[in-house]
């Protein structure tokens, strides 16, 4: 295991390290996931995204198309639950 040390800005960026983003694959504008652990352990890893590619067919077919209105009330109802979900 290796340990880095890198500074805050007053902005509450970090740094970081060259070898770091080598080992993650990671380069400028990429996106990386942040995982607050229970006991006090932060996880850096990059945030990979599947492409569209590998997503064809995941998800099933429907019978039938849905109507355009059905297809959006189901967007907005799924945004209201995840946006204004209650903290347990």
């Amino acid at each position: 295991m290796k340990e880095f040390i890198s500074s805050v800005s007053p902005k509450g960026q970090i740094t970081v390290p060259a070898e770091v983003r080598k080992v993650l694959r990671i380069k400028p504008k990429d996106k990386v996931l942040i995982i607050l652990e229970d006991e006090g352990t932060v996880r850096l890893t990059a945030a990979r995204y599947p492409d569209l590619a590998s997503l064809r067919g995941a998800a099933g077919s429907l019978k039938k198309p849905l109507p355009w209105q059905e297809i959006h009330d189901i967007a907005v109802e799924d945004y209201l639950e995840t946006e204004y979900k209650e903290d347990e």
